[in-house]
């Protein structure tokens, strides 16, 4: 299985991340995605993506809840970074209107530049889109017949979301929500089908149950895999199978 989008640069890895990595190489893990955050960030997950090289792989962007009044310079460094390393992917980036709509020009702004920047390097983006997916799916239109493509990571919306999603061509990243009582996605999920899902964890965020309110870990993520299996009726190893692939295919992991 493949995690494609963990923060486990976190500080709260930072007393056990050789152990955690372990773990997951143990439970069935080949690769762990690394979105960036901010410009604080950048150090700490290089850092990790150069200590287990190919096992954990960096993206660059600036998380929409990190955009400020003026982002020139974190975008100035952003693509300075995209020029001088690897990264398999744009993001996280994307639009958040939950916690606070007082830059959402900027928002939008900034998620123009990075819909640029992965046209210009051939790479997906990553989106965030808390309580703003239908938003994000009309910034996103007017890039598709240039190319571009992604996943809408913590996917938690409806079926015409879905299915809007999935017709651009993009995918859907399913975490710890699919196992909530009130997450809605056992709902959604047999109507959109298997297709276009990724599996990922969001950690240290959103645990999926038993270990709800714990810190997440992609050691979790058979938990996530077993439960989308048990909502579609088919086996976990199918779930794996086709989500890998997903992966494989959207972040060219096989090219690495």
């Amino acid at each position: 299985m493949i995690d494609t989008h963990a923060h486990i640069f976190d500080d709260q890895f930072n007393e056990d991340i050789g152990e955690v990595i372990e773990h997951c190489k143990s439970v069935g893990i080949t690769h762990i995605l690394l979105p960036n955050i901010d410009l604080c960030s950048i150090d700490a997950m290089l850092e990790l993506s150069k200590l287990y090289p190919g096992y954990c792989l960096p993206m660059m962007g600036l998380h929409p809840c990190s955009v400020k009044k003026d982002n020139e310079a974190a975008m100035q460094t952003i693509e300075k970074w995209l020029g001088d390393e690897e990264f398999i992917a744009i993001g996280e980036m994307g639009t958040d209107l939950y916690w606070d709509k007082t830059y959402w020009p900027q928002q939008q702004e900034v998620f123009k530049r990075h819909c640029e920047l992965a046209v210009n390097h051939k790479l997906p983006i990553v989106i965030h889109s808390r309580d703003s997916i239908d938003e994000s799916i009309e910034l996103v239109r007017p890039f598709i017949n240039r190319g571009l493509t992604g996943v809408f990571h913590c996917f938690t919306g409806d079926i015409d979301q879905g299915k809007q999603i999935m017709d651009m061509g993009f995918y859907l990243g399913i975490g710890g929500v699919v196992t909530f009582k009130n997450g809605g996605l056992d709902k959604v999920l047999p109507e959109l089908g298997i297709t276009n899902l990724l599996l990922e964890t969001d950690s240290p965020y959103l645990a999926p149950v038993p270990n709800r309110g714990r810190r997440n870990s992609p050691t979790y993520l058979p938990l996530i895999s077993e439960k989308i299996a048990n909502i579609l009726e088919i086996s976990p190893l199918k779930v794996s199978e086709i989500t890998d692939n997903n992966a494989l295919a959207l972040f060219k992991l096989d090219e690495l």
